[in-house]
């Protein structure tokens, strides 16, 4: 496994340009306790119902929930179904002004029916049309604009009709014109059409079809065979609860694999993966440290029955199960922190190297009888690693920041934090503006 020390706290803001077929997805759930007297097959009651952005839509789900800021391209029925999506994805803060309606289009809509956590049964209304081309021709003057300040673009194709030829190659050129990476989710046997983007990501399944040869194969043949005809920069293979395997063009294979704790469903694992690769991409990560992100996203993914969308605060507690540096943060470096602390109760232990380690120890037991986050600020300009270490190898201890000015705009934006320093080999109880001036 790729060491992940501290790339979680690298984890900044975004803006992602996410592009494909929009659906809608409703999940319909119930219990089964008869068989129908019509015919040999179960009665569902149904308990609830809930709806959300599916396809492409779910992608921006995930990187909205993960912070991103996030603006759609796509098409829309003119009906019920596109009025409700629009509001889903705007009610999330999504910007839809480019959500465009095609007449005589149907919003595509996957209904799933679900008892006792498997899924029964699911039901598509939905076509695949080509898109007019005075709709192509607009959203295509409207690239230059839009990736003024973009940070990534997304690309999240099932095979709908709306990602034509025309219109991928002006994308994935402009975007290239501007150094904005591009990553594909493909769908269809013709992968040419997503040349020079700069990651694509199919399942197994998908990347056999389009080398044109079988899974008995050698997938690194059907990989260099994909790399040859689209000429990107790597090639990311999704193997569902197997992990990932990644290529590129100087014929190297790394494999990733995934540790999910319990599979119950794939649904949506491959949408889970383009969001977070979009986010560590744009934010300059190796390409073998965004693959480690992606695993562990993933694997939270398949626990789940149905689309769930995957939160920082998720995020940071599965990856802190691999790397415990990923607590360590600098000043730089608190856009990850302040999204996993919105709204919830914790605690900021002010310490240095002079505090005796028993008394810091004891002070961290204490805290943690209020069964609240406990985050420790170090006020050493520059702490041993050591020191730092031992810390961070606390289980209580929630992250560590370093000496910084962004503290204050942390605690200014972060109300419900509790304020302790040790004085005098005691935990002592400051206000914000008495810890801040503290200087040992």
């Amino acid at each position: 496994m790729v060491k992940l020390t501290g790339t979680f706290s690298k984890l900044q803001k975004i803006h992602a340009l996410v592009i494909g077929d929009f659906m809608l997805d409703r999940y319909t759930f119930g219990e089964i306790t008869r068989i129908s007297p019509e015919a040999p097959v179960s009665i569902l009651n149904v308990d609830n119902e809930k709806m959300m952005p599916g396809g492409a839509g779910y992608v921006a789900l995930n990187l909205l929930s993960l912070g991103s800021k996030v603006t759609v391209i796509g098409r829309i029925g003119d009906d019920i179904q596109g009025d409700i999506l629009k509001k889903l994805l705007k009610d999330k803060n999504a910007n839809i002004d480019y959500l465009y309606p095609q007449k005589k289009y149907k919003t595509s809509l996957k209904n799933r029916f679900i008892a006792e956590s498997q899924q029964l049964l699911r039901v598509d209304f939905e076509e695949i049309k080509p898109l007019e081309e005075n709709l192509e021709s607009n959203i295509i003057k409207s690239f230059e604009n839009i990736l003024k300040s973009v940070d990534v673009v997304a690309i999240s194709d099932y095979g709908k009709g709306f990602l034509s030829d025309k219109l991928l190659k002006y994308l994935i050129d402009i975007a290239n014109e501007k150094n904005i990476p591009v990553i594909v989710d493909p769908k269809g046997k013709d992968f040419k059409k997503y040349e020079n983007a700069t990651i694509l990501k199919p399942n197994l399944k998908e990347a056999f079809i389009a080398a044109n040869l079988t899974p008995s194969d050698d997938i690194e043949i059907a990989a260099q065979k994909i790399i040859d005809i689209t000429n990107v920069k790597y090639l990311m293979i999704t193997r569902s609860k197997d992990g990932i395997g990644v290529f590129s063009k100087d014929k190297k294979t790394k494999n990733f694999v995934a540790k999910p704790k319990e599979v119950k469903d794939v649904t949506g694992a491959g949408d889970t993966v383009l969001a977070i690769l979009c986010i560590a991409i744009a934010n300059k990560l190796t390409i073998d440290n965004a693959s480690e992100l992606c695993n562990i996203a993933a694997s939270i993914a398949i626990e789940h029955i149905g689309c769930v969308e995957i939160t920082l605060k998720a995020f940071a507690k599965r990856l802190l199960e691999y790397d415990i540096q990923n607590k360590i943060f600098d000043f730089s470096h608190l856009f990850a922190l302040k999204k996993v602390l919105e709204n919830k109760k914790f605690s900021i232990l002010g310490v240095d190297s002079t505090n005796q380690i028993t008394y810091i120890f004891k002070a961290i037991k204490k805290l943690a009888k209020e069964n609240s986050e406990i985050i420790i600020y170090i006020f050493d300009e520059n702490p041993k690693d050591e020191f730092v270490d031992l810390l961070s190898s606390i289980s209580e201890v929630s992250f560590i920041i370093l000496n910084n000015s962004n503290l204050k705009n942390l605690l200014d934006e972060l109300t419900s934090a509790n304020i302790y320093i040790i004085k005098e080999n005691d935990l002592s109880k400051v206000n914000n503006t008495q810890y801040l001036s503290f200087k040992k």
